[in-house]
């Protein structure tokens, strides 16, 4: 059984990854039940709250339960209640407490709720080794309690990039601080001078002021030809414009895997971001630069090479089409998950 937070067809990364393990494991052969505790994770409200905490509780002990831990992370009351019964499975994306932008005092509880929460479990699943190590140093959960499953990706064909004279720059990901919208606005800001594009795919109702704040800052700077919001986009949709992309770019503060900037390698397409997190970890090195966080000069100045010099970025093309091939199935990921279920049993 997998406990999710609302429907599985929600447009980011920690939904896209549970739905496509659920759909490999029910490939390999398991009964694969879905539990919806409510879209409002991770502040429910108290209404929310309990009727997640009766649907877990009427959950039947003897079957595995992972529950994914944008809610568990927020629920260690349930985590108490059915940690002694139940085959309890944490599946961690990141640490609630490292969104970005989060006050203090929110941050502090977040993490005190969620170690509270993993306390109580039979095993975690991580999609990092980066988040691996945190929930080690900062959760105090032991690594023989943890499987690092990274999500998988389909072959796809490389991109063939925009054949334009302004080069096209693509970043994917919900509109909201932790993806670094203003660094990047900000940065492409003192390149106006040089031709390019970008486009932008990403959930605008995650955090609507931080979407509000995005167009206030493409209108102040003055990029409002140059930026094209796209909004949450179909596969096929996204698929397109991976194949007409010349350079990734999102400086996120955090990531604890970051699907995205995999799924750019998959296409062929290098990846400018920040050096932080799993990103480290999840684009090799060849095919990517990494600038240090919030480092709006940087990253700047890195871009401003990009644009200027097209032998560099067919050299990262070649580099990103070749990493390409060493990527994990998806097929791969959902045994390694399996063989933790199995382990948590």
């Amino acid at each position: 059984m997998f406990a999710v937070p609302g429907s599985l067809d929600q447009p980011t990364g920690g939904y896209a990854y549970d739905k496509r393990i659920v759909a490999e494991l029910r490939t390999l052969g398991w009964d694969v039940g879905i539990l919806d505790l409510g879209g409002s994770f991770p502040r429910p409200d108290a209404k929310t709250r309990q009727a997640a905490n009766d649907m877990l509780a009427r959950t039947d002990a003897q079957i595995p339960l992972v529950i994914d831990g944008l809610a568990y992370g927020v629920l260690p009351e349930a985590g108490a209640a059915l940690g002694k019964s139940h085959k309890l499975i944490a599946l961690v994306h990141h640490p609630l407490a490292f969104e970005s932008g989060l006050p203090e005092a929110d941050a502090k509880a977040l993490l005190a709720s969620e170690r509270d929460a993993l306390g109580h479990v039979r095993h975690v699943i991580v999609t990092s080794p980066a988040t691996a190590r945190l929930l080690v140093s900062d959760f105090g959960i032991t690594m023989e309690r943890i499987t690092v499953a990274r999500p998988g990706n389909d072959p796809m064909p490389p991109s063939r990039g925009s054949g334009e004279d302004r080069v096209h720059l693509l970043a994917v990901g919900s509109i909201v601080p932790r993806k670094g919208y203003d660094l990047l606005v900000a940065a492409l800001a003192e390149l106006k001078d040089l031709p390019w594009r970008l486009s932008v795919v990403g959930d605008p109702t995650r955090d609507e002021e931080c979407s509000r704040a995005l167009d206030r800052d493409i209108d102040r700077f003055g990029l409002r030809d140059r930026v094209e919001r796209l909004g949450a986009v179909s596969h096929e949709g996204l698929a397109e414009l991976y194949d007409s992309t010349d350079l990734f770019v999102l400086p996120s503060r955090f990531e604890g895997y970051g699907m995205a900037f995999a799924d750019a390698i998959a296409f062929g397409v290098p990846v400018i971001a920040a050096r932080t997190g799993a990103i480290p970890e999840t684009v090799p090195a060849q095919a990517s630069i990494l600038v240090p966080p919030d480092d709006v000069p940087a990253l700047a100045s890195v871009l401003r090479h990009l644009l200027e010099n097209q032998a560099a970025r067919e050299a990262l093309r070649a580099q990103a089409r070749a990493s390409a091939r060493a990527l994990p199935t998806w097929r791969e990921s959902a045994e390694i998950i399996a063989r933790a279920i199995g382990m948590a049993a």
